[in-house]
């Protein structure tokens, strides 16, 4: 895979995540094919670092969003599968890139560079070992100004909110995750804009997966964020995860896990 191209700029200066304290080198092999997809919406200064971390054998699946940059030639040029989802919404696009997955565990990451998919490694390596059904990335700031204060607290009160109503004891409820292909489409995902990976959650929880937590750097993103970086998208994010958690519990199937953190 190819990572510069003379048509593009260059990536904005971001390291590498494997120097950074307290986290252990991030190994680029993987222990089994995974697909990871990527929610895209004008992200060509990220792009070529995020695919650069993608570990090898893996599928980088980017769904782009309506970008007007060139996200989605970049992207291809440098070795990306290209899904378009021409309906807006953070939701639309990780549910487009679920419908093309084909590999048996699928994960997901933000496009912007303020997470490392090298780390979905380790995700993906105790949800095929059958250790986890769902493995989430709590966000971790190595740097000022990667999670602002408010989101943060934001994030907080859903995560206290999500523990009253399916009893996880999770502290984020970050972007980046692993879980099988045909349990995610079991769980019936409605929600296409930004209360898409609560509600994975919440039915995660009603149907008994076993969910788990693992600490992640979190990186200043490139460019400015759609959702938390302007009110209007903070007030969408917010309406929209209040209705996911206004949500009836949905009735567990027959032979649903047992075992979900609580």
């Amino acid at each position: 895979m190819t990572h510069s191209s003379p048509d593009f700029p260059d990536p904005p200066d971001l390291p590498d995540l494997p120097g950074l304290p307290g986290f252990s080198d991030v190994p680029r092999s993987a222990p089994a094919p995974a697909d990871v997809v990527l929610p895209c919406l004008d992200e060509a200064a990220a792009l070529p670092w995020v695919l650069a971390r993608v570990p090898a054998g893996w599928r980088a699946i980017v769904v782009d969003n309506g970008s007007t940059d060139g996200s989605a030639d970049l992207a291809r040029s440098l070795g990306a599968t290209v899904v378009h989802e021409p309906r807006r919404g953070f939701g639309a696009a990780c549910h487009a890139g679920l419908a093309a997955a084909d590999a048996d565990v699928v994960c997901f990451c933000d496009c912007d560079a303020s997470l490392d998919p090298g780390l979905l490694v380790d995700f993906v390596r105790d949800v095929a070992a059958g250790r986890a059904d769902l493995v989430l990335g709590r966000r971790r700031p190595r740097a000022r100004g990667a999670w602002p204060a408010h989101a943060r607290a934001g994030n907080l009160a859903l995560a206290r909110m999500l523990r009253r109503r399916t009893g996880l004891r999770l502290h984020d409820l970050g972007p980046l995750r692993a879980a099988r292909r045909e349990d995610l489409l079991s769980l019936g995902l409605t929600d296409r804009r930004s209360g898409y990976p609560l509600q994975m959650v919440v039915r995660a929880a009603d149907a008994g997966w076993r969910v788990e937590e693992r600490d992640v750097p979190y990186l200043p993103r490139a460019g400015r964020s759609k959702v938390t970086g302007t009110w209007r998208g903070t007030w969408h994010a917010v309406r929209d995860m209040r209705a996911v958690l206004a949500e009836p519990p949905a009735t567990r199937a027959p032979g649903g896990r047992e075992g979900a953190q609580r």
